[in-house]
């Protein structure tokens, strides 16, 4: 989670990427939580790999996310961007035993049990158009075969996700080395997939784990949609989204909407798929499909798929926005 998300700015700017909350949680912190439900097992030691830039207090923050879940929190720092291998490889002391990898900037559901007898588990996802992603093939055995990288011709329709199981994380890790010292790159980066490629050459067996969603945070308008399928998700789990604290006066709130601690809503109509964060105040506005962090204020404004930063003033009646933290439209 080392890069800056610029293609989410403002939002990135204040905020790294994957501590923005969807649903009122940071998008990191959702991740691991559901990697952990997927494995069913103890997790020993969580590790970030950041930048340096990112400061103490995120840094804070994602160790007390690993707490929260009984795991060490570590911290790596990958300062250049040289690819998915060399980023893993930058918490290489972290590499030992049973591992997952995972990139920050995505969120899924599944019900599926990890194969722990398999040599690596790959989470795909069935999609319509394989050509814009990474996609896997399968034998007649369930196992992975191949990999290939946004095909032109139809080859499968499973689409690497981005997070990966390794039973060994010395084998990995060794892979990995491999190509950092032999200086295998592509397009001036060190990845994943060319290791994947030698793992699978040398016998191991890869088989994929599917998931049932899938969710990006890449931009804005596709983290305001991941928001509002996530609210939705939680609302047909039962989960409490509105806080006990919030102050509602002659106002509606349509469900599934997050709604975080000490919020003000007047004279408003908020949902459905609204998240607002604590402290935030709404007046004389109507809000849906959006997404707004914390302590910021709204009035007179109706807005749908938009997404609003911390300590934000709006006001007014632009209809789809995208400001960042601090901002002011009077």
């Amino acid at each position: 989670m080392a890069g800056r998300g610029s293609r989410l700015r403002p939002h990135t700017l204040t905020v790294p990427k994957p501590l923005i909350p969807i649903a009122g949680k940071p998008i990191v912190h959702r991740l691991v939580e559901d990697i952990a439900g997927v494995i069913n097992q103890d997790i020993e030691e969580i590790a970030f790999i950041i930048h340096k830039d990112f400061g103490t207090q995120v840094e804070k923050e994602l160790v007390a996310i690993a707490e929260k879940l009984g795991s060490k929190g570590s911290i790596y720092y990958q300062n250049e961007a040289l690819g998915t291998a060399h980023a893993i490889m930058c918490a290489k002391e972290s590499m030992s035993g049973p591992l997952v990898v995972a990139y920050a900037d995505t969120l899924f559901r599944a019900d599926f049990s990890l194969d722990t007898s398999a040599d690596s588990v790959i989470w795909v996802k069935q999609v319509e158009d394989p050509s814009a992603f990474g996609v896997v093939q399968l034998n007649g055995q369930n196992q992975i075969v191949d990999f290939v990288e946004k095909p032109k011709d139809f080859i499968s329709d499973l689409a690497i996700i981005g997070i990966y199981y390794f039973k060994s994380g010395e084998t990995l890790r060794a892979e990995l080395q491999y190509l950092l010292d032999n200086n295998v790159v592509k397009g001036g980066e060190y990845q994943l997939t060319d290791a994947l490629e030698n793992m699978k050459v040398k016998g191991l067996k890869f088989v994929p784990g599917k998931v049932d969603e899938w969710m990006d945070c890449g931009n804005k308008p596709v983290t305001v949609e991941t928001n509002s399928r996530m609210l939705q998700f939680l609302h047909q789990d039962g989960v409490q989204l509105v806080a006990d604290s919030v102050l509602l006066q002659n106002s509606t709130i349509i469900a599934p909407c997050f709604i975080g601690e000490d919020v003000q809503i007047i004279n408003s109509t908020v949902g459905p798929n609204v998240s607002l964060g604590k402290g935030c105040h709404v007046s004389n506005s109507s809000m849906a499909n959006s997404l707004v962090q914390n302590h910021s204020h709204i009035k007179n404004a109706k807005l749908n798929e938009s997404m609003i930063g911390s300590h934000a003033i709006f006001n007014g009646e632009f209809t789809s926005i995208s400001i960042g933290d601090y901002s002011v439209l009077e």
